[in-house]
């Protein structure tokens, strides 16, 4: 960091102005040194004034670019090295811990592109994430190791840091050899290993964040081991997230085991002080409502004097929520919160998909989600339309857009 020069450089600066002092006013403290300062640089009292005030002067500029370089060794040191130059950077973040109050719910890949447009304008967010993954290293870890799935945390942790890319690919790296290895993520194995040395999982991926530099922070829903079920329109049950889906049955609801589990107390405090709360976008029935079917935090949710915003799929998700509209996709929502009123507004692409994606989409019986905005507003919701759509291959939602329709809505409720 080049701190020790800087540091020499200040002592060296306060030295000069005690010598001028010295000088300055023939008033010697030690006086076997301070004597023989004197007669060299000043014998007999002659120049004192001249020498005693380029001293002082040179001690004091050696200060200022002491503590100035100093300050910017060590400003250099813990910002991202990609950062923009210092004032700019101080400005950043000044800005950033000025932004609004956000609570973002869900889990996924869909909550994960929020985020990395969001963090562009807060840096006050907090995501809650559902626990009850049990498919690939999640599902592997939580079952050998007896800890909370990892995946889903470390994916927003992640979408949240300011750091290298490099860093980002080695905490996504997935290892495609070694036994016992195949299949695991290294930030999954990351928050394991720290989960056993410091025996607390939120103490994991505090120190997962400070290695990121993660703006805001990422929160389980529970820390409570849960199970998700579904029980399907023909009246059978199925237990496990990763099993629920696919199984050619429509989704009737969802329920967790247990279903008495209690919310991170830091959780509910985040979205009772929010300026927003975002559910979504996500997998309806496998990240959004098993974080909703905690008791405590939906009641959280129905209390808040947040603004409550659903930001709704752009695509139907094959074997979950085949043939539901934007409306529909709301109603499921609030059937499994007893009818709780936790959505104000709801977000609806009305970005045209092209012919072309419709097609291959269609080959996985995927469709775009049917805006039936009347509908919507017959239930008393808000509604934010616009394009939201990311211009890619894949049809999904745009980070950067959601981003600023997010903070378009919250702009609209601060006048």
């Amino acid at each position: 960091m080049g701190i020790k020069r800087w540091l020499a450089l200040l002592i060296l600066g306060v030295l000069a102005i005690a010598s001028g002092v010295v000088v300055l006013f023939n008033t010697p403290v030690f006086s076997i040194f301070e004597n023989k300062l004197l007669n060299l640089l000043a014998p007999g009292g002659r120049g004192s004034w001249v020498i005693g005030g380029l001293l002082i002067a040179e001690g004091v500029l050696c200060l200022i670019v002491s503590i100035r370089c100093g300050i910017r060794s060590l400003i250099s040191a813990i910002r991202p090295s990609d950062a923009p130059d210092l004032l700019e950077y101080v400005y950043q973040t000044r800005n950033l811990q000025k932004g609004p109050k956000i609570v973002a719910i869900g889990g996924g890949t869909g909550l994960s592109t929020m985020l990395r447009g969001l963090k562009l304008y807060s840096s006050n967010i907090t995501a809650i994430e559902t626990v009850a993954d049990d498919g690939g290293s999640s599902g592997r870890i939580r079952q050998e190791l007896g800890i909370l799935p990892p995946g889903d945390i470390r994916n927003t942790l992640v979408a949240l840091a300011h750091t290298e890319p490099l860093m980002e690919k080695l905490f996504q790296y997935r290892f495609s050899w070694g036994e016992g290895l195949v299949g695991h993520s290294f930030g999954n194995l990351f928050i394991a290993a720290m989960t056993d040395i410091t025996g607390d999982f939120e103490e994991s991926i505090r120190a997962f964040s400070k290695v990121l530099a993660v703006s805001g922070r990422v929160l389980p829903s529970t820390l409570d081991t849960v199970r998700l079920g579904a029980v399907y329109s023909d009246g059978s049950t199925l237990m496990g997230e990763s099993q629920i889906v696919g199984t050619g049955k429509k989704i009737k609801r969802v329920f967790l085991e247990p279903n008495e589990v209690e919310a991170l107390p830091e959780a509910l405090e985040a979205i009772s002080e929010a300026d927003v709360v975002i559910l979504g976008p996500g997998s309806l029935y496998t990240s959004i409502i098993p974080n909703l079917l905690i008791p405590s935090l939906a009641d959280a949710l129905a209390n808040t004097t947040a603004s409550r915003v659903y930001i709704c799929n752009v695509m139907s998700q094959p074997g979950e929520t085949d043939g539901l509209s934007a409306s529909e996709h709301v109603k499921t929502i609030l059937d499994h919160v007893d009818q709780k009123k936790i959505i104000d507004c709801i977000m609806v692409n009305q970005a045209r998909i092209s012919q072309a994606q419709r097609k291959k989409y269609a080959e996985e019986k995927a469709h775009p989600v049917r805006a039936d905005l009347g509908a919507i507003r017959k239930m008393g919701l808000q509604v934010h339309t616009g394009d939201f759509l990311d211009r890619m291959d894949l049809v999904r939602h745009d980070g950067a857009k959601l981003a600023r329709g997010v903070m378009k809505f919250i702009d609209s409720k601060e006048k």
